[in-house]
């Protein structure tokens, strides 16, 4: 492939719903554009950007990708993304490295909830974008009601620029709403004029009249011919369509067939004329010498930097870090710095990716899109650079994994093995995270999702051949006590020789500091027991702590008092005491109103406003406290709630159902309170079931 400078390159992500047809799009890009000389199918499993085993066994995107396109003298870096919200880490990783965003729209099934979220991201990510519908050879779908439904939601920002022309149910041909004209389909790429149907001219008239309202209103010059009824020539037109393109004053609406690969030429030609290169694009980091910011702005001028936006993992290619280069040239020879881990880097070889496919190019300008193999100490985040100006960007926020199961490992000797494969799997997707959970004695794999992990399982086993079962997760409860007891132990063993002889009476309260499991006080006087015993006591208590005698769960907020007892002068020991201890803790617990606690979390749920009764209904049945509602952002509700832990199990699948995928969802742990009865007795009843 060619190396091109920053004014020609342009950074484009795909953004949609689950089955929108973003694969199938690169597909026609690819073949319209002669990279390929056939196209791929999703469900053939030899599409370019899918060639995950895990992507062509489920038809569906998992991992972003990058497949390069040249088209008039440009290049276009083309990100694929998955639709599926539990891959959203991907998603973010990729627009973190876009300049602008095509939204794609399935003509049949319309404007779903991942329109919608796309569509928020570009704004989160200030991305100009674009809408392509796609479908528009199937029969039921419909052009004109995707445009009114975008309408009705974004406002007069939506300007249709192509309109479908469809004859006998099938794509014909399309009107031009800038050039005013119509062409109709004659092969790969090529059309030919024909006149504008009778069908078509309402609606074009409405579409026309809208771009042409929008152009108008980039200059007073525009606005005063557009009043006096003069007709602007397509160059200017164009010129304006692109300041406002890039200010997000218009978002262009075109439409086509990728299976026949119709609209995809048109689709090409307005990325390189309306979407900005990377040259047009702000970028800013911090110099870690100086403190000062350092001013990239895709300067191929400046020293050389590069942010590192994805990792990718291949067992049978190997490791690659996908870059974008923020400022300066980057070459093949290069020795850069990771300001992260403070180590240099020598690049050897820079590649342009296309899918997993590396092509060797000699050098790299900034803004273009990258990758580098086998950089042993960087991850996704880190910023390479020039030593002599150590520039470190900021890190992309990526969204915080809430779902979790408990894992084990299936064959045993197997949990290092299971360990490095969840690591290398943990490197390319920064949304997965294994955790141990040393209180319960569990490891827990996080993601977004239940299909995630699923996904992560099934990786596990085709990548690296390690199996992990996936299980309900034991939740922190704490035991405690609600009253006083007062107990006297002795342990004694005779068996020839030296016996055994500890004895203490205790008394056991509640401390009423919840963050320490006791507190211990000895008011022993006369020597009835000797101080050098006092330790082996506390030892006791200590020991007895970590499981209590309720249910197994660790104890928190109680008080000990040693207050009397005996000893024997040859047969009592530190073994001894500590034995008696532990025998009275247990006794004097169970005596003094045991009760489970259960940890409660703060919940944040952010719903459409439609389904905030709905929401707040199935909190209440799991027990919540609904806190309070506040309006985020418009037609959606932050409800505020306080929830046992134990209920939210299984959340996130029940709110995405109950909210059709909209609604979304944080918390964090609070405190722990006193469980119900019920809970406490069912908790009682599982460790007895198990101690059998």
């Amino acid at each position: 492939m060619n190396v091109y400078r920053t004014d020609e390159i342009r950074n484009v992500v795909l953004l949609g719903h689950g089955g929108s047809g973003k694969t199938s799009l690169i597909e026609a890009m690819a073949y319209v554009s002669g990279a390929t000389s056939r196209m791929g199918k999703v469900t053939d499993g030899n599409a370019i950007s899918d060639f995950d085993k895990e992507e062509q066994k489920r038809g569906f995107s998992i991992t972003a990708s990058l497949v390069p396109i040249e088209w008039e003298k440009a290049k276009i870096n083309v990100l694929d993304t998955p639709g599926y919200f539990d891959f959203i880490g991907e998603v973010e990783e990729a627009v973190s490295a876009a300049d602008a965003a095509v939204i794609v729209v399935s003509g049949k099934a319309g404007v779903e909830v991942g329109t919608e979220k796309a569509w928020e991201l570009c704004d989160k990510y200030k991305l100009p974008r674009m809408i392509y519908v796609t479908e528009m050879d199937v029969d039921d779908a419909s052009f004109r009601e995707v445009v009114e439904t975008l309408t009705e939601k974004y406002g007069k920002v939506i300007a249709p620029h192509f309109q479908p022309i469809r004859e006998n149910e099938k794509l014909i041909g399309y009107v031009n709403v800038i050039k005013n004209a119509a062409r109709r389909y004659t092969g790969v790429g090529q059309r030919e004029e024909m006149e504008i149907p009778e069908y078509s001219k309402e609606n074009l008239e409405k579409y026309r009249e809208k771009l042409l309202e929008a152009v108008a209103e980039t200059s007073e010059d525009f606005m005063e011919r557009y009043f006096a009824g003069e007709e602007f020539s397509v160059e200017e037109i164009r010129a304006a369509m692109r300041t406002e393109v890039m200010d997000g004053t218009i978002v262009p609406v075109s439409m086509g067939s990728n299976t026949q690969a119709q609209g995809v030429a048109n689709l090409l030609s307005d990325i390189v004329r309306f979407f900005p290169s990377p040259a047009n694009r702000k970028c800013a980091g911090i110099n870690t010498n100086t403190n000062e910011i350092f001013e990239a702005n895709y300067d191929f001028s400046k020293a050389k930097s590069a942010y590192v936006f994805k990792t990718m993992v291949d067992p049978f290619i190997g490791r690659y870090s996908f870059i974008k280069v923020c400022s300066g040239v980057l070459k093949g020879d290069d020795v850069l710095y990771n300001t992260e881990t403070e180590a240099e880097e020598k690049l050897g070889k820079i590649y342009v990716m296309n899918g997993n496919k590396p092509e060797e190019v000699s050098e790299m300008f900034a803004g273009d899109i990258g990758a580098i193999a086998k950089l042993t100490n960087t991850k996704t985040g880190d910023t390479l650079a020039a030593k002599g100006t150590p520039i470190m960007y900021a890190r992309t926020e990526y969204s915080k994994p809430y779902t979790y199961m408990r894992y084990s490992v299936t064959k045993k000797g197997d949990e290092d093995k299971v360990s490095q494969a969840l690591q290398r799997l943990m490197a390319e997707d920064v949304t997965l995270k294994s955790v141990n959970d040393a209180e319960n004695r569990q490891t827990l794999l996080y993601g977004i999702g239940d299909q995630h992990l699923e996904v992560a399982v099934s990786k596990l086993l085709d990548r690296y051949k390690c199996e992990i079962q996936l299980e309900t997760p034991k939740v922190a409860f704490r035991e405690t006590i609600k009253g006083n007891s007062d107990v006297d132990t002795k342990y004694k063993k005779q068996s020839g020789g030296h016996g055994q002889y500890g004895h203490v009476k205790m008394k056991f309260e509640p401390s009423g500091d919840m963050d320490t499991p006791f507190v211990f006080e000895e008011v022993v006087v006369g020597g009835a027991v000797p101080k050098n015993y006092f330790p082996a006591v506390e030892k006791g208590l200590a020991d007895s702590v970590v499981k209590g005698p309720l249910a197994g769960y660790p104890v928190v907020g109680v008080k000990a008092t040693l207050y009397d007892g005996s000893y024997h002068p040859v047969d009592s020991s530190e073994m001894a005491f500590k034995t008696a201890t532990v025998q009275a803790f247990k006794k004097g617990f169970l005596e003094a109103g045991p009760v489970l606690l259960e940890p409660i979390v703060s919940l944040k749920v952010t719903v459409p406003d439609d389904f905030t009764g709905d929401v707040m209904g199935d909190l209440n049945k799991r027990r919540g406290r609904v806190l309070g509602m506040n309006p985020e952002r418009k037609g959606f509700t932050v409800i505020e709630a306080d929830i046992p832990m134990t209920e939210l199990f299984g959340y996130g699948t029940v709110l995405r159902s109950m909210t059709g995928g909209r609604g979304d969802y944080a918390y964090e742990f609070s405190r722990y309170e006193q469980a119900p009865h019920d809970v406490q007795e069912a908790e009682i009843a599982k460790r007895a079931e198990k101690s059998e």
